[in-house]
């Protein structure tokens, strides 16, 4: 069995909102016909998977995938004016719902979450959760350039722990955001880039020390994080400002979770073996023009580790922390 926990889907009700033309996020369309949303920075093409659950259904099968635990991607609605973003979050996370019950288990959700503002955030996760039978909330790396180790999204992570859900952290453009904008780098570096300062933050803020019960699942294998596990160790021995937390920073990042969202073997394989199989679950980000079904599956049974591991990442690991 595979479970696929990092791909994306747009609701009906959410390109409805941004087609209309009173958002931030704008909406055009490409030569093929398919609408095309842009954001400050990056722009996605929702092509038939990200809005066709039908159609989805068959390919992720044709493929080889049993599961998949659908996310809505990049621009979010974070970025929209407040009100406007509640009520977004909330029609996505009831059309995200609808596919769930429509489909027989092949799909769960993970809940979009108005982080701009915090505590309806919060209200909306646990309504999420409880009431619509979604399995976590998606948050964005930075909120309108603003950290998440910051005290105001305390009462999110609060609820996350209480429900004893994850909370999937998902890139999205780097703040300041200049030095990105050419070459599709914001896609291609400034994700792994914001991913990597996000949880280094989170870690050294003690928002895990705070929180020792909160699920953290981090896309793309964590950013660059695997590899520079040991400087961060260094600095937390160098320097008294990183000495602010209960353990070296390296033993957090074996507590948190990854996809395996980097379809190259020998980088997988240093992560697994720097963090430990526990903590890595199967990821295509479909259906992305960087996302591959096909990679997913075949990186997963490539990997040369023992068939127990990969049984973990195919799927074991996925059932644990979605509790599936």
């Amino acid at each position: 069995m595979i479970i696929d926990v990092h791909n994306h889907f747009y609701p009906r009700a959410y390109l409805d909102e941004i087609a209309g033309g009173k958002c931030r996020a704008k909406m055009g369309q490409d030569q093929s016909g398919d609408p095309v949303i842009f954001y400050e920075g990056d722009f996605n093409i929702v092509d038939r998977g990200h809005r066709d659950a039908g159609f989805r259904l068959g390919e992720i099968s044709r493929h080889g995938i049993d599961v998949q635990v659908l996310t809505m991607t990049t621009p979010g609605v974070h970025i929209e004016e407040e009100g406007r973003g509640v009520e977004m979050a909330r029609a996505v996370n009831e059309g995200f719902a609808e596919v769930v019950r429509n489909t027989s288990g092949r799909f769960q959700a993970l809940a979009s979450l108005p982080m701009q503002a915090p505590d309806r955030a919060a209200r909306e996760l646990e309504h999420a959760v409880k009431n619509l039978g979604l399995k976590g909330g998606t948050v964005f790396t930075n909120i309108n350039g603003r950290t998440l180790d910051l005290p105001e999204f305390d009462p999110v992570l609060e609820v996350a722990e209480k429900l004893s859900v994850p909370l999937f952290i998902h890139p999205t453009t780097p703040y300041p955001s200049r030095a990105f904008l050419d070459y599709r780098l914001v896609a291609t570096l400034g994700f792994p880039t914001d991913t990597t300062l996000c949880i280094a933050r989170l870690i050294f803020a003690g928002v895990l020390d705070r929180h020792p019960g909160l699920k953290i699942i981090s896309s793309h294998l964590g950013g660059t994080l695997p590899y520079l596990a040991e400087r961060l160790d260094r600095g937390y021995r160098a320097y008294p400002e990183c000495r602010k937390i209960e353990r070296a920073p390296s033993e957090y990042l074996k507590e948190i979770f990854y996809d395996c969202v980097l379809f190259h073997r020998e980088t997988v394989e240093f992560a697994v073996k720097t963090i430990g199989a526990t903590q890595f679950m199967a990821g295509s980000d479909y259906p992305h023009q960087i996302g591959s079904l096909a990679g997913a599956v075949r990186l997963v049974e490539s990997l040369r580790i023992p068939e127990q591991e990969k049984e973990m990442i195919r799927s074991g690991n996925a059932r644990r922390v979605f509790d599936l």
